[in-house]
């Protein structure tokens, strides 16, 4: 159905109401439209999946016991159509026992509301999820926003063009391979595409120059990991990777930079994220070199084991991971590129 007569519906928020009873579909629009929102009404499940597929909806109010695709089903639906995007769902039904509160739990919704319910309280709940759905849509916003020009930022260079992308790539597989769960997977990803993101903050004059960066030139440079994390700590949904960000130049010598940590001293992460990111630079071609291949970047890591720049044991499992997925050995590692 279409959204009850107003005027300008832009900056009002959106609410879709599923119910069996036209009834209970009127109470609940007067209600709402009462109270400033947008309301679209479904009497049924397939009505409401088919508007939520046509209209911007802020959040759902559905009814638990409906014939066909009950509430719990259609709630897994609309979550599943939002995928990763938060949408919240409030379910409204006369059930009070324990076992359909957690059913809807289960299936994913926000809040439970029994029957009958107070106006007042409904219109509260609901104002208070769609403000955390802007604010979570927000927070999106930003992030995706500092992902491209992060992406962005490095196709001034013709030899660097994708490989945060790739650093990303190759450290959530190898984060896969280690164990790390799903959340964290995704964050080592979002941390390769941030890896120099503070260079941003450098000029273009000095990152293009030919020839040695004198001292202080390097010491500059060198500040980009600092500036990365500064830029990066507002962002609540990258705070985790703030240690990344900043100790990824760090050695497991103590000879690296910004902070001169060592060993386990190193956020694991940073120590994961160097590996990736070495590995990358090494396939990749250069200006005064080709890009070599994964079993001879596999030969180095094995060669320069001990050499002071990297986790031993972590670099033992980066091998283990390359050289099952080189070609005859499972998976291709270029698959990651």
């Amino acid at each position: 159905m279409v959204p009850l007569p107003g005027t300008v519906t832009e900056d009002r928020p959106s609410v879709l109401v599923v119910d069996d009873l036209w009834s209970n579909l009127e109470l609940m629009e007067a209600i709402f439209a009462s109270a400033g929102f947008e309301v679209f009404s479904a009497l049924g499940a397939s009505s409401a999946l088919s508007i939520f597929d046509t209209h911007k909806i802020d959040i759902a109010i559905l009814d638990v016991m409906m014939p066909g695709m009950d509430g719990f089903e259609l709630c897994r639906k609309l979550k599943s159509m939002t995928g990763k995007r938060f949408f919240p769902v409030v379910l409204l039904t006369a059930l009070t026992d324990r076992q359909s509160r957690i059913t809807g739990l289960e299936c994913g919704a926000d809040d439970f509301i029994s029957k009958p319910f107070d106006a007042a309280e409904l219109t509260i709940r609901v104002r208070s999820l769609i403000k955390l759905k802007t604010l979570q849509d927000e927070l999106e916003h930003s992030e995706n926003v500092i992902l491209t020009l992060a992406v962005a930022m490095e196709s001034r260079d013709p030899y660097t063009r994708g490989h945060s992308t790739r650093v990303g790539d190759i450290s959530m597989a190898f984060a896969s391979f280690l164990g790390f769960s799903r959340k964290e997977q995704e964050q080592m990803r979002k941390a390769g595409i941030l890896l120099e993101y503070g260079k941003i903050g450098v000029s273009t004059d000095l990152l293009c120059k030919d020839g040695r960066l004198t001292g202080d030139e390097l010491e500059e440079v060198k500040r980009h990991t600092i500036i990365g994390e500064e830029i990066c700590r507002p962002l609540v949904s990258v705070r985790g990777i703030l240690p990344v960000i900043r100790s990824h130049h760090e050695r497991w010598d103590g000879r690296g930079f910004p902070d001169g940590l060592r060993g386990e001293e190193i956020p694991v992460s940073a120590r994961l994220l160097s590996i990736a990111d070495s590995f990358d630079a090494m396939v990749s071609k250069r200006p005064y070199r080709g890009g070599r291949s994964a079993s001879t970047v596999v030969t180095v890591f094995r060669d320069e084991k001990h050499s002071g720049q990297w986790d031993p044991k972590l670099l033992e499992h980066f091998v283990e991971m390359i050289t099952r997925m080189e070609p005859g050995g499972g998976q291709e590692w270029s698959s990651l590129q």
